[in-house]
């Protein structure tokens, strides 16, 4: 399992597929890189390399206690993406991993980058402020947050890991698929479970939204309580000038797992352009 120095700290990550065209896979808060096991199977099937990297403070991946905020975060992704020197990527991001793939095209151009996917992404800015009215979390919503998964991580993380999952108060994924997730949040730093909370609550993507011109598929599910359709992705989706938008219905936040299959096609039909 490899590692690439990038942007000072040493990043974990595989590479499955060989010579296929580069998809970049970002996961999601709290989770690393195994999260996307449903999707690498698929994309190398279809002919795709598939690339999954542990953020920062995630995973296998370095665990320095500063650098959760998303330009930093972004330089990572860069680091990587100039690291392997990988062209006519596409770069796909899950709940704040999609706050990367907008940071990173908003700072560091789309030269490197074919197509992105926004999926249940955190885009374009969950803070309620007076020129955001229809963001989703009040900064006091974002403290208590960090303070839960500060004060009972272990609690924490146990609620916020079943609603991801869950639609109208019941799990959509096994009882087995749920300790699946909670296995792969354990290696996480606490500095970086709050600080990316911070970052995911707080950080206003609008303006690099706007600059986006690659192809976008923005893919959320209809009953997402964790990252609500109407906060996110129906507003990315009209911010972005090339985007597709598809909505499944009666998928929680984590739908790459709940509704593998729905998801996987309609990543791999939006890979087809």
């Amino acid at each position: 399992m490899p590692n690439i120095s990038s942007n000072g700290i040493t990043l974990h990550y595989t590479d499955t597929g060989g010579e296929g065209r580069p998809v970049v896979l970002i996961h999601g808060w709290p989770l690393n890189g195994r999260s996307w096991a449903d999707q690498e199977g698929a994309l190398v099937d279809a002919g795709y390399r598939a690339i999954a990297y542990d953020r920062r403070g995630f995973g296998s991946s370095d665990k320095p206690e500063t650098g959760y905020d998303y330009d930093t975060m972004a330089a990572d992704l860069a680091g990587l993406l100039d690291g392997l020197d990988l062209t006519d990527v596409t770069l796909v991001g899950f709940s704040m991993g999609g706050g990367e793939v907008a940071r990173y095209l908003g700072t560091h151009g789309d030269a490197r980058v074919r197509s992105a996917v926004l999926a249940a992404a955190v885009p374009p800015y969950l803070l309620k402020t007076d020129d955001n009215p229809d963001g989703g979390l009040g900064d006091a919503d974002v403290q208590g947050m960090i303070d839960g998964v500060t004060s009972d991580r272990e609690g924490f993380l146990d609620q916020f890991t079943t609603a991801f999952f869950s639609v109208d108060g019941e799990l959509a994924v096994t009882e087995g698929q749920r300790q699946q997730a909670l296995a792969l949040e354990a290696p996480s730093s606490d500095a970086a479970l709050a600080g990316c909370i911070a970052a995911f609550g707080r950080t206003d993507f609008r303006d690099d939204l706007a600059k986006i011109t690659v192809p976008t598929l923005v893919i959320h599910g209809d009953s997402d309580a964790t990252v609500p359709f109407e906060v996110s992705g129906k507003r990315s989706a009209e911010a972005i000038s090339q985007s597709t938008l598809i909505v499944v219905e009666k998928a929680p936040h984590g739908l790459n797992v709940s509704h593998r299959e729905e998801f996987n096609n309609a990543l791999l039909e939006f890979l087809k352009d």
